[in-house]
Protein backbone atom coordinates (compact mmCIF):
# COMPACT_ATOMS: atom_id res chain seq x y z
CA UNK A 1 0.00 0.00 0.00
CA UNK A 2 2.81 2.38 0.85
CA UNK A 3 4.73 1.56 -2.24
CA UNK A 4 1.98 2.05 -4.65
CA UNK A 5 0.94 5.42 -2.32
CA UNK A 6 4.64 6.59 -3.42
CA UNK A 7 4.81 5.84 -6.84
CA UNK A 8 2.31 7.58 -7.49
CA UNK A 9 3.20 10.79 -5.81
CA UNK A 10 6.37 10.34 -7.94
CA UNK A 11 4.33 10.23 -11.26
CA UNK A 12 2.24 13.26 -9.70
CA UNK A 13 5.59 14.99 -9.39
CA UNK A 14 5.01 15.47 -5.51
CA UNK A 15 8.26 16.46 -3.83
CA UNK A 16 9.15 12.70 -1.87
CA UNK A 17 12.48 11.47 -0.45
CA UNK A 18 12.38 7.79 -1.32
CA UNK A 19 14.88 5.67 -3.30
CA UNK A 20 12.15 4.50 -5.45
CA UNK A 21 11.62 8.00 -7.16
CA UNK A 22 15.48 8.94 -6.26
CA UNK A 23 15.78 12.57 -6.08
CA UNK A 24 13.22 15.07 -4.88
CA UNK A 25 10.74 16.34 -7.16
CA UNK A 26 9.54 19.79 -7.22
CA UNK A 27 5.65 21.04 -8.01
CA UNK A 28 6.15 24.10 -10.57
CA UNK A 29 4.79 27.82 -8.97
CA UNK A 30 1.94 28.86 -10.39
CA UNK A 31 3.32 31.91 -11.62
CA UNK A 32 6.25 29.62 -13.17
CA UNK A 33 3.19 27.09 -15.46
CA UNK A 34 1.18 30.70 -16.07
CA UNK A 35 4.31 31.73 -17.98
CA UNK A 36 4.99 29.00 -19.78
CA UNK A 37 1.43 28.70 -20.71
CA UNK A 38 1.13 32.30 -21.86
CA UNK A 39 4.52 32.03 -24.03
CA UNK A 40 2.39 29.11 -25.73
CA UNK A 41 -0.49 30.33 -26.06
CA UNK A 42 -1.67 29.56 -29.76
CA UNK A 43 -2.18 33.03 -31.16
CA UNK A 44 -4.27 30.80 -33.99
CA UNK A 45 -6.04 33.11 -35.89
CA UNK A 46 -2.84 35.76 -35.97
CA UNK A 47 -2.96 37.35 -39.71
CA UNK A 48 -0.77 35.78 -42.10
CA UNK A 49 -1.35 37.38 -45.58
CA UNK A 50 -0.35 39.41 -47.65
CA UNK A 51 -3.58 40.70 -50.40
CA UNK A 52 -6.59 42.82 -49.45
CA UNK A 53 -8.54 39.83 -50.12
CA UNK A 54 -6.63 38.07 -47.54
CA UNK A 55 -7.22 40.84 -45.09
CA UNK A 56 -10.64 41.53 -45.57
CA UNK A 57 -11.52 37.68 -45.06
CA UNK A 58 -9.09 37.63 -41.94
CA UNK A 59 -10.76 40.81 -40.38
CA UNK A 60 -14.68 39.38 -41.44
CA UNK A 61 -13.74 35.58 -39.54
CA UNK A 62 -11.35 37.67 -36.36
CA UNK A 63 -14.42 39.86 -35.79
CA UNK A 64 -16.54 37.22 -35.58
CA UNK A 65 -14.37 35.20 -33.17
CA UNK A 66 -13.92 38.21 -30.91
CA UNK A 67 -17.27 39.16 -30.86
CA UNK A 68 -18.32 35.46 -29.37
CA UNK A 69 -15.42 36.05 -26.91
CA UNK A 70 -16.82 39.50 -25.98
CA UNK A 71 -20.59 38.09 -25.45
CA UNK A 72 -23.29 40.49 -26.14
CA UNK A 73 -22.61 44.52 -26.24
CA UNK A 74 -25.34 45.72 -27.98
CA UNK A 75 -26.55 48.75 -27.42
CA UNK A 76 -29.94 50.18 -26.86
CA UNK A 77 -31.94 51.79 -30.31
CA UNK A 78 -33.97 53.46 -27.84
CA UNK A 79 -33.33 55.55 -25.01
CA UNK A 80 -34.05 58.58 -22.98
CA UNK A 81 -31.96 60.93 -21.91
CA UNK A 82 -32.46 63.24 -18.43
CA UNK A 83 -30.53 66.56 -18.68
CA UNK A 84 -28.59 66.51 -14.78
CA UNK A 85 -27.03 69.96 -15.53
CA UNK A 86 -25.91 72.19 -18.12
CA UNK A 87 -22.98 74.70 -18.50
CA UNK A 88 -22.18 77.79 -21.00
CA UNK A 89 -18.67 78.68 -21.82
CA UNK A 90 -17.25 81.17 -23.89
CA UNK A 91 -16.73 78.64 -26.39
CA UNK A 92 -18.80 75.66 -25.38
CA UNK A 93 -21.42 74.18 -24.25
CA UNK A 94 -21.33 71.12 -21.39
CA UNK A 95 -24.29 68.74 -20.67
CA UNK A 96 -24.20 66.43 -17.98
CA UNK A 97 -26.78 63.76 -19.01
CA UNK A 98 -28.15 60.49 -18.42
CA UNK A 99 -29.08 57.80 -21.19
CA UNK A 100 -31.39 55.15 -19.60
CA UNK A 101 -32.90 52.57 -21.97
CA UNK A 102 -35.08 49.24 -20.68
CA UNK A 103 -33.31 46.59 -19.24
CA UNK A 104 -29.63 48.36 -19.14
CA UNK A 105 -27.92 49.90 -16.48
CA UNK A 106 -28.31 54.10 -16.54
CA UNK A 107 -24.99 55.83 -18.65
CA UNK A 108 -23.73 59.01 -17.38
CA UNK A 109 -21.95 60.81 -19.93
CA UNK A 110 -21.29 64.46 -20.85
CA UNK A 111 -21.43 66.34 -24.01
CA UNK A 112 -19.34 69.04 -25.07
CA UNK A 113 -20.83 70.92 -27.65
CA UNK A 114 -18.68 74.16 -29.68
CA UNK A 115 -20.55 77.40 -29.76
CA UNK A 116 -19.65 77.52 -34.00
CA UNK A 117 -22.87 76.58 -36.13
CA UNK A 118 -23.79 74.38 -38.66
CA UNK A 119 -22.93 70.72 -38.51
CA UNK A 120 -19.43 69.38 -36.60
CA UNK A 121 -17.71 66.54 -36.42
CA UNK A 122 -17.49 64.42 -33.25
CA UNK A 123 -15.16 62.58 -31.05
CA UNK A 124 -15.86 60.29 -28.17
CA UNK A 125 -13.33 60.40 -26.07
CA UNK A 126 -12.52 57.73 -23.25
CA UNK A 127 -11.33 58.01 -19.80
CA UNK A 128 -8.85 55.36 -17.99
CA UNK A 129 -8.62 53.96 -14.08
CA UNK A 130 -9.18 56.38 -11.35
CA UNK A 131 -11.94 57.33 -9.22
CA UNK A 132 -13.11 59.99 -11.06
CA UNK A 133 -14.16 58.45 -13.91
CA UNK A 134 -15.40 60.58 -16.53
CA UNK A 135 -15.07 63.92 -15.06
CA UNK A 136 -11.49 64.72 -15.86
CA UNK A 137 -12.00 63.95 -19.31
CA UNK A 138 -14.81 66.71 -19.40
CA UNK A 139 -12.72 68.93 -17.52
CA UNK A 140 -14.66 69.28 -14.58
CA UNK A 141 -12.18 70.94 -12.49
CA UNK A 142 -13.96 72.52 -10.11
CA UNK A 143 -14.78 68.78 -8.41
CA UNK A 144 -12.93 67.95 -5.76
CA UNK A 145 -9.20 65.97 -6.54
CA UNK A 146 -10.22 66.40 -10.23
CA UNK A 147 -8.12 69.64 -11.16
CA UNK A 148 -4.82 67.66 -9.62
CA UNK A 149 -5.76 64.94 -11.77
CA UNK A 150 -5.97 67.16 -14.83
CA UNK A 151 -2.94 68.46 -14.03
CA UNK A 152 -0.98 65.13 -13.80
CA UNK A 153 -1.73 63.70 -16.93
CA UNK A 154 -3.02 66.24 -18.94
CA UNK A 155 -6.27 64.69 -18.68
CA UNK A 156 -9.30 67.10 -20.13
CA UNK A 157 -8.71 66.12 -23.29
CA UNK A 158 -12.25 65.85 -24.13
CA UNK A 159 -12.33 70.12 -23.05
CA UNK A 160 -9.22 70.40 -25.09
CA UNK A 161 -10.60 68.31 -28.28
CA UNK A 162 -14.52 70.43 -28.05
CA UNK A 163 -11.63 73.66 -27.59
CA UNK A 164 -10.74 72.66 -31.48
CA UNK A 165 -14.17 72.44 -33.05
CA UNK A 166 -15.67 69.00 -32.21
CA UNK A 167 -18.63 67.85 -30.48
CA UNK A 168 -17.24 65.22 -28.00
CA UNK A 169 -19.18 62.61 -25.82
CA UNK A 170 -17.74 61.79 -22.42
CA UNK A 171 -19.47 58.35 -20.46
CA UNK A 172 -18.52 57.08 -17.47
CA UNK A 173 -17.23 53.46 -18.02
CA UNK A 174 -17.85 50.86 -15.29
CA UNK A 175 -16.19 50.45 -12.04
CA UNK A 176 -15.36 54.03 -12.19
CA UNK A 177 -16.03 57.40 -10.96
CA UNK A 178 -19.61 57.76 -10.16
CA UNK A 179 -21.01 54.14 -11.40
CA UNK A 180 -18.70 52.29 -8.85
CA UNK A 181 -20.73 53.84 -5.86
CA UNK A 182 -19.31 52.10 -2.30
CA UNK A 183 -15.95 50.74 -2.56
CA UNK A 184 -15.08 46.92 -2.83
CA UNK A 185 -12.62 48.21 0.12
CA UNK A 186 -9.20 46.58 -0.36
CA UNK A 187 -10.61 44.22 -3.25
CA UNK A 188 -10.02 45.71 -6.93
CA UNK A 189 -12.70 47.15 -8.34
CA UNK A 190 -12.22 45.61 -12.05
CA UNK A 191 -11.11 42.26 -10.74
CA UNK A 192 -14.37 42.21 -8.13
CA UNK A 193 -16.80 43.26 -10.99
CA UNK A 194 -15.37 41.09 -13.52
CA UNK A 195 -15.81 37.84 -11.12
CA UNK A 196 -19.61 38.97 -10.35
CA UNK A 197 -20.60 40.09 -13.66
CA UNK A 198 -18.57 36.51 -15.08
CA UNK A 199 -21.18 34.29 -12.80
CA UNK A 200 -23.93 36.39 -14.53
CA UNK A 201 -22.66 35.57 -18.27
CA UNK A 202 -20.99 39.12 -18.95
CA UNK A 203 -17.99 40.35 -19.31
CA UNK A 204 -17.30 43.74 -17.82
CA UNK A 205 -15.16 44.70 -21.16
CA UNK A 206 -18.71 43.85 -23.59
CA UNK A 207 -20.38 45.90 -20.32
CA UNK A 208 -18.30 49.09 -21.37
CA UNK A 209 -17.81 48.19 -25.11
CA UNK A 210 -21.52 48.50 -25.14
CA UNK A 211 -21.13 52.18 -23.52
CA UNK A 212 -18.97 52.77 -25.90
CA UNK A 213 -21.44 52.32 -29.31
CA UNK A 214 -24.04 53.79 -27.62
CA UNK A 215 -22.23 57.04 -26.82
CA UNK A 216 -20.92 57.11 -30.63
CA UNK A 217 -24.78 56.78 -31.40
CA UNK A 218 -25.65 59.49 -29.36
CA UNK A 219 -23.05 61.65 -31.04
CA UNK A 220 -24.32 60.17 -34.72
CA UNK A 221 -27.75 61.10 -33.88
CA UNK A 222 -26.82 64.87 -32.62
CA UNK A 223 -28.35 67.48 -34.60
CA UNK A 224 -25.28 69.24 -34.79
CA UNK A 225 -23.12 66.09 -35.97
CA UNK A 226 -21.82 65.12 -39.31
CA UNK A 227 -22.08 61.28 -38.48
CA UNK A 228 -19.68 60.62 -40.98
CA UNK A 229 -16.85 62.62 -39.51
CA UNK A 230 -16.31 60.62 -35.92
CA UNK A 231 -13.23 59.32 -34.07
CA UNK A 232 -12.45 58.27 -30.91
CA UNK A 233 -9.36 58.75 -28.37
CA UNK A 234 -8.79 57.86 -24.92
CA UNK A 235 -6.04 57.33 -22.30
CA UNK A 236 -4.46 54.27 -20.64
CA UNK A 237 -8.16 52.06 -20.31
CA UNK A 238 -9.73 54.80 -22.45
CA UNK A 239 -6.92 53.88 -25.58
CA UNK A 240 -8.10 50.49 -24.48
CA UNK A 241 -11.24 50.90 -25.02
CA UNK A 242 -10.24 53.38 -28.31
CA UNK A 243 -9.05 50.76 -29.95
CA UNK A 244 -11.75 47.86 -29.31
CA UNK A 245 -14.51 50.48 -30.02
CA UNK A 246 -12.67 51.57 -33.26
CA UNK A 247 -12.01 47.77 -34.53
CA UNK A 248 -15.81 46.70 -34.34
CA UNK A 249 -17.57 50.01 -34.89
CA UNK A 250 -16.64 51.30 -38.89
CA UNK A 251 -18.01 54.70 -38.21
CA UNK A 252 -15.34 55.44 -36.69
CA UNK A 253 -12.75 57.32 -39.26
CA UNK A 254 -9.93 57.75 -36.82
CA UNK A 255 -9.08 56.61 -33.43
CA UNK A 256 -5.89 57.97 -30.95
CA UNK A 257 -4.66 55.15 -28.30
CA UNK A 258 -2.73 56.76 -25.92
CA UNK A 259 -0.84 54.96 -22.77
CA UNK A 260 -1.88 51.52 -24.08
CA UNK A 261 0.86 49.94 -26.26
CA UNK A 262 1.01 46.58 -24.13
CA UNK A 263 -0.32 43.16 -25.03
CA UNK A 264 -2.37 40.60 -22.73
CA UNK A 265 0.72 37.96 -23.40
CA UNK A 266 2.86 40.45 -21.35
CA UNK A 267 0.31 41.93 -18.69
CA UNK A 268 -0.91 38.80 -17.62
CA UNK A 269 3.05 37.19 -17.41
CA UNK A 270 3.08 38.50 -14.05
CA UNK A 271 0.18 38.84 -11.64
CA UNK A 272 -2.54 41.16 -13.28
CA UNK A 273 -6.09 42.05 -11.75
CA UNK A 274 -7.95 44.23 -14.26
CA UNK A 275 -10.35 42.55 -15.24
CA UNK A 276 -11.62 45.67 -16.88
CA UNK A 277 -9.48 44.08 -19.94
CA UNK A 278 -9.93 40.31 -20.11
CA UNK A 279 -11.50 38.50 -22.69
CA UNK A 280 -11.98 35.35 -21.65
CA UNK A 281 -10.19 33.21 -24.52
CA UNK A 282 -8.89 36.22 -26.54
CA UNK A 283 -5.02 34.45 -25.99
CA UNK A 284 -6.56 31.15 -27.88
CA UNK A 285 -6.85 33.26 -31.57
CA UNK A 286 -5.17 36.26 -30.48
CA UNK A 287 -3.70 39.49 -29.03
CA UNK A 288 -4.28 43.57 -28.89
CA UNK A 289 -2.11 43.39 -32.16
CA UNK A 290 -5.01 41.71 -34.20
CA UNK A 291 -7.73 43.69 -31.99
CA UNK A 292 -5.55 46.40 -33.40
CA UNK A 293 -5.68 44.87 -37.10
CA UNK A 294 -9.12 45.49 -37.48
CA UNK A 295 -8.94 49.11 -37.34
CA UNK A 296 -7.09 48.67 -41.19
CA UNK A 297 -7.48 50.70 -43.24
CA UNK A 298 -8.89 53.55 -41.41
CA UNK A 299 -6.69 56.04 -39.50
CA UNK A 300 -4.93 55.03 -36.23
CA UNK A 301 -2.72 56.89 -33.97
CA UNK A 302 -0.58 55.74 -30.89
CA UNK A 303 0.78 57.36 -28.39
CA UNK A 304 3.88 56.14 -26.54
CA UNK A 305 5.72 58.18 -23.38
CA UNK A 306 9.21 57.65 -23.22
CA UNK A 307 8.84 56.99 -19.24
CA UNK A 308 5.67 55.49 -19.42
CA UNK A 309 6.80 52.17 -17.30
CA UNK A 310 3.21 50.39 -18.48
CA UNK A 311 4.54 50.21 -21.99
CA UNK A 312 7.48 47.49 -23.21
CA UNK A 313 9.26 48.78 -25.83
CA UNK A 314 9.92 45.29 -27.06
CA UNK A 315 5.83 44.33 -26.96
CA UNK A 316 5.07 47.97 -28.38
CA UNK A 317 7.27 46.98 -31.64
CA UNK A 318 5.96 43.76 -31.84
CA UNK A 319 2.20 45.42 -32.11
CA UNK A 320 2.93 47.56 -34.42
CA UNK A 321 4.97 44.91 -36.85
CA UNK A 322 1.88 42.65 -36.80
CA UNK A 323 -0.68 45.33 -37.00
CA UNK A 324 1.45 47.13 -39.77
CA UNK A 325 0.96 44.07 -41.41
CA UNK A 326 -2.56 44.18 -42.26
CA UNK A 327 -2.06 47.89 -43.04
CA UNK A 328 0.20 47.15 -45.69
CA UNK A 329 -1.84 44.48 -47.22
CA UNK A 330 -4.80 47.45 -48.03
CA UNK A 331 -2.17 49.62 -48.78
CA UNK A 332 -2.59 52.29 -45.82
CA UNK A 333 0.69 51.82 -44.39
CA UNK A 334 0.64 55.76 -43.75
CA UNK A 335 -2.56 55.48 -42.21
CA UNK A 336 -1.18 54.02 -39.06
CA UNK A 337 1.55 55.92 -36.78
CA UNK A 338 2.84 56.30 -33.83
CA UNK A 339 3.67 59.47 -31.48
CA UNK A 340 6.64 59.22 -29.22
CA UNK A 341 6.88 61.69 -27.04
CA UNK A 342 9.07 62.43 -23.78
CA UNK A 343 7.22 61.79 -20.90
CA UNK A 344 5.30 59.54 -18.85
CA UNK A 345 1.54 58.20 -18.68
CA UNK A 346 0.23 61.02 -20.40
CA UNK A 347 -2.31 62.23 -23.12
CA UNK A 348 -0.03 63.63 -25.75
CA UNK A 349 -2.29 65.38 -27.97
CA UNK A 350 0.37 66.68 -30.53
CA UNK A 351 0.42 64.62 -32.94
CA UNK A 352 -2.97 63.34 -32.88
CA UNK A 353 -4.55 67.05 -33.29
CA UNK A 354 -2.88 66.76 -36.32
CA UNK A 355 -3.99 63.69 -37.67
CA UNK A 356 -7.76 64.29 -36.02
CA UNK A 357 -7.60 67.26 -38.12
CA UNK A 358 -6.65 65.88 -41.23
CA UNK A 359 -9.22 63.00 -41.46
CA UNK A 360 -12.25 65.24 -40.02
CA UNK A 361 -11.33 68.41 -41.26
CA UNK A 362 -13.22 70.19 -37.72
CA UNK A 363 -12.28 73.51 -39.03
CA UNK A 364 -13.93 73.79 -42.34
CA UNK A 365 -16.30 76.63 -43.71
Amino acid sequence: MRLTFLISLCVLGVSVVSPLCGQSSKIPSLNDRLKQDVVAAPLSMRFKGTTSDDCRTWQKDFAAKLKSLLGPHTPPTVWKPTTVSVKEFDDFRREELLLTAEGQPPLPVYLLIPKAKGKRPAILALHGHGAHGHHPVAGRDDLPGVDAAIRNNNYDYGRQLVRQGYVVAVPCLTPFGDRLGKSPGKADACADTFIRMSLLGKTLMAENLRDCLWSIELLARHPQVDADRLGCVGLSYGGRMTMLTAALEPRIKVCVISGALNVMQERISKPYSCGAQIIPGLLQYGDVPEIASLIAPRHCVWEAGSQDKLIDPLWADEILLRQRRAFKALNAVDRLSIDRFEGGHVWHGTGASVVLAKVLRPREK
